[in-house]
């Protein structure tokens, strides 16, 4: 930590060489450092910046020094005259300079702290298999026929008189959406059935949340402040706000805003095994406290508390102390253009650890706000504006380097912004001041291919008055899909990101965006959205193909499922429950063999009542603390990385997508089946995606960031660099499974919601994780990985939570390979990563596919379907095929229908 300039002044009674001492000491303890004293005096000059929160970090050292004691006579503010005018914004009449008095103890704080840690909290290190490779069969094939001429998946439908139920899910399963249809209508709004416990002693506590009736968001982006030490910062993009806690420069108790320039990015070591060297990994510093909103009040007694938590929005709360009817609010909302600070009878306190330079004050608009433009010692501009409710002139005065103070007992708010636009910028600013966002409603309907979503917020401030339109940021793929009036409210004012490139202001209360290709027509086989409309899937193949898949289906689907399935984790149960559905659905659908099928479903039903019946090793529990769905086993084992933190809400999407999957399946195949299990697994889907307000038993929208197009996978656990999505392709998979099921199940809204969920993120991930040539979303010196390896909120690391092979750190944004995959991950990319790392032709490539071992090749390989079926085919129908290369989560005989769906087979 570096030394702190405290302002006292000091009373020596000693002599000069105790003095010198006492300095020296000051010196080392790192606490403070005192302005020399003239050779004739033993009397130091007053120190004009002190702050008085300090006075508690001083008193500890009092009885080192003797005689030596803090005056706690706050020294007055030096105010500096200000003139005012009428009209719109002018040219401020006054510029302020730190005071004479001043003396600079400390160089300004512009380099922030780089965390290079890969925090693993809620995060072993396991590789996300349930088991290493695929178990020999357990069942004898010798009564299987094996090579009996092909069937048609609808005969085979109508062959058995037990199975006519099954052409209505047929139907359904094939019907697609034409008509309009609300996405955001409920699922359910009832309580969990009553055989899934409840439990209120969650481990980890609801720290200084005020109580409120509405569910409880546990994974999004406000979450720093109510978890663990309540000092990591939390990202509205552009900007980024942390309580300081007396730290810094400045020893503020206030809430600091950072924004951090592309040029101020520390790159990681370069990666020479990749061609080009790309880097490892980028950093955005933090803990740079650019501008302080606090208050004289706000001491070392300060508590920060949130309230109001919603999906898009929340407000922070700083008091003097618990109880206190003073406080600044913070209303916090993703995009927001301003940081806005509300004061509740106060003293404004504005302050800098980077140090100002001067401060233009003065100009007043019509409606009363005060205008305040200020240079930092780093050279970055930023405005201020302080808008009373009763008209009362601010007064912010600079009396240090590191403060503006204003007059006491003040109520009104303060909004910060940086301005790298000169002019313009400044221009833009002016004009939608005095507003600001507080809350978001977001709607979305759907009609046939087309999906359309709007945001729409709502204001504080002057907006009762009429007042200015909001300005908001808009992140790359928003621009891309803006539509109506929403392109024409752009401004030429732009900010950078951590980690979503470049960001753009748009003057708007409203957003509409637009995705226009929806995958209606996506089912349960294996679909190309680049093929012609209406030939993008098939389940009919050639009987040579059917024929070869029959014969290792015969193995596969004799597998112990029971034991496969029932372990102590919701993630690698989910999904050896989803391969299992996949392979019988590609018996019966693909292959037309209805008997092998029946075999498959009849152990793969069993297999789901353990866990739809809550009987697997560790059973769900219903949080009424956060209101969630979550695994028992951080509660019994006190462990909480325990499955992946699926206790403390990490990862739900991923989890829970699998059984919803394998539901889907089962009941496509089985509607008698899903009366008795639609409850259960839509309590799954409530948890990980409720998409209404009206369900009081869990949060909107857990997972799905709306704002940022994709989810969250981190739920209660601190973090210095915030939020953070590891596997690309299983976030997809939750949307694709959620459409399946919503079309299985008859819930038109949730199939839409589907539908437009995976074609958001096919925008979001081609912007932000997987990047093609040429993207410009991220640092050229990192786009050479092809894949953003674990997506934080402040920087971006090509490895992942179990190791940094090539194959890892790719794979884990492949699986599993399903129908979604080849929108979510274009045809144009996957051939520049497959040429690029593992091509076994390229003779440079890093990590060629034929030389990986284990389950990882067979992940390799089927992602090659995407591009080149037919060598896919070849790959998983080879002659003496290693098992091995077949991982726990997946079969051989989806493989093979994958890649002969998309054209492969011969």
């Amino acid at each position: 930590m570096n030394a702190i300039g405290v302002r006292y002044t000091l009373k020596l009674t000693t002599l000069c060489k105790q003095e010198e001492f006492l300095r020296s000491i000051a010196h080392q303890s790192a606490i403070f450092t005192a302005p020399a004293a003239k050779a004739s005096s033993c009397h130091f000059d007053p120190i004009a910046a002190w702050l008085e929160p300090i006075h508690s970090y001083a008193a500890a050292w009092w009885p080192k020094f003797g005689h030596v004691q803090p005056d706690h006579a706050l020294p007055q503010p030096i105010v500096n005259p200000i003139t005012y005018t009428t009209g719109p914004f002018n040219q401020p009449s006054s510029t302020q300079y730190p005071p004479s008095t001043t003396v600079q103890l400390l160089s300004p704080a512009t380099s922030g702290i780089i965390n290079t840690v890969l925090e693993t909290d809620g995060r072993p290190s396991v590789q996300p298999f349930p088991t290493p490779s695929l178990p020999p069969a357990t069942l004898s094939t010798d009564s299987i026929p094996l090579n009996r001429p092909h069937i048609s998946a609808t005969a085979a439908l109508t062959a058995k008189s037990n199975w006519t139920g099954r052409y209505f899910g047929r139907r359904a399963a094939e019907q697609v959406m034409l008509d309009q249809t609300e996405v955001f209508q409920p699922i359910a709004t009832g309580p969990p059935p009553r055989h899934i416990p409840t439990r209120d002693d969650h481990p980890a506590p609801r720290l200084n949340i005020a109580s409120q009736n509405a569910p409880l968001s546990t994974n999004k982006f406000y979450a720093n402040f109510f978890l663990g030490s309540q000092a990591q910062g939390v990202w509205t993009h552009p900007y980024s706000l942390t309580w300081s806690k007396g730290t810094q420069n400045a020893r503020s108790w206030g809430m600091a805003i950072s924004h951090i320039d592309a040029d101020q990015r520390v790159f990681g070591p370069n990666n020479d095994a990749i061609p080009g060297s790309p880097v490892r990994y980028y950093i955005n510093p933090i803990a740079i406290q650019s501008v302080i909103l606090s208050a004289v009040e706000l001491r070392n007694s300060t508590i920060l508390t949130t309230d109001s938590l919603k999906a898009f929005s929340a407000n922070a709360n700083l008091l003097p102390e618990a109880g206190s009817v003073s406080r600044i609010t913070f209303p916090l909302v993703q995009g927001m253009g301003y940081v806005t600070g509300i004061y509740t009878n106060l003293q404004p306190v504005v302050q800098s650890s980077v140090f100002f330079r001067s401060v233009s004050s003065g100009a007043r608009s019509v409606s009363g706000t005060f205008k305040y433009q200020i240079t930092l010692e780093d050279n970055k501009k930023w405005l201020l504006y302080a808008t009373p409710l009763n008209g009362q002139d601010p007064q912010l005065s600079l009396i240090s380097n590191t403060e503006l103070r204003g007059v006491p007992n003040w109520s009104g708010f303060i909004q910060v912004a940086k301005n790298p636009a000169g002019s313009t910028g400044e221009y833009t600013y002016d004009n939608a001041a005095g507003v600001y966002p507080t809350s978001v409603d977001l709607a979305a309907s759907t009609f046939s291919q087309t999906g359309t979503y709007q945001f729409k917020w709502s204001k504080g401030g002057l907006a009762k008055l009429n007042g200015p339109r909001l300005l908001m940021f808009a992140l790359p793929h928003h621009i891309e899909s803006f539509a109506g009036p929403t392109p024409s409210a752009a401004t030429s004012l732009r900010l950078q990101t951590t980690t979503k490139g470049v960001a753009t202001a748009f003057v708007a209360d409203i957003w509409t965006l637009i995705e226009g290709n929806l995958p209606i027509d996506m089912g349960f086989a294996p679909w190309n959205g680049s093929f012609p409309q209406g030939s993008r899937s098939t389940t009919h193949l050639s009987p040579a193909a059917v024929n070869i898949i029959n014969k290792v289906a015969a193995s596969e689907i004799r597998q112990d499922m029971g034991n496969q399935t029932n372990l102590d984790s919701m993630y690698f149960s989910g999904k050896a429950l989803s391969k299992f559905a996949a392979l019988v659905y590609a018996v019966h659908e693909m292959c037309g063999e209805p008997d092998l099928a029946r075999l498959g479903l009849s152990q793969l039903k069993v297999a789901f009542a353990k866990f739809s019946t809550n009987q697997q090793k560790f059973p769900l529990v219903y949080d009424t603390t956060w209101k969630g769905l979550v695994s028992s086993g951080s509660y019994r084992t006190g462990n909480a990385g325990q499955d992946f933190g699926n206790s403390y809400y990490n990862d739900h999407h991923f989890h829970y997508a699998y059984f919803i999957h394998a539901a889907a399946i089962i009941a496509y195949l089985d509607p008698q089946w899903l009366q008795l299990n639609k409850e259960w697994v839509n309590l799954l889907v409530r948890d990980a995606a409720n998409p209404s307000t009206s369900d009081q038993y869990f949060p909107f929208s857990r997972a799905f960031d709306w704002y940022h197009g994709h989810s969250w996978a981190k739920g209660l656990f601190e973090s210095a660099d915030a939020k953070d999505e590891e596997s690309s392709s299983e976030d997809a998979f939750f949307a694709y499974a959620m459409k399946m099921w919503g079309r299985v199940t008859g819930d038109r809204s949730m199939e839409a919601r589907g539908n437009l969920m995976l074609s958001v993120l096919a925008r979001t991930l081609r912007n932000y994780f997987l990047m093609q040539d040429g993207n410009t979303n991220q640092p050229a010196a990192f786009v050479g990985n092809k894949v953003a390896g674990i997506l934080f909120e402040n920087k971006v690391d090509a490895t992942t939570y179990f190791g940094n092979n090539l194959e890892y750190i790719h794979g884990i944004h492949m699986i599993p390979l399903l129908p979604y995959s080849s929108l979510t991950r274009p045809s144009t990319f996957v051939a520049q990563e497959w040429s690029l790392l593992f091509d076994p032709s390229n003779p440079s490539a890093p990590d060629p596919a034929s030389s990986v071992q284990g389950g990882w090749k067979g992940i390799l390989y089927a992602n090659l379907a995407l591009i080149d079926p037919r060598k896919s085919w070849e790959f998983f129908a080879q002659e003496n095929f290693d098992m091995s290369w077949i991982d726990g989560g997946a079969s051989r005989t989806w493989y093979l229908a994958w890649a002969a769906g998309l054209g492969g087979a011969p």
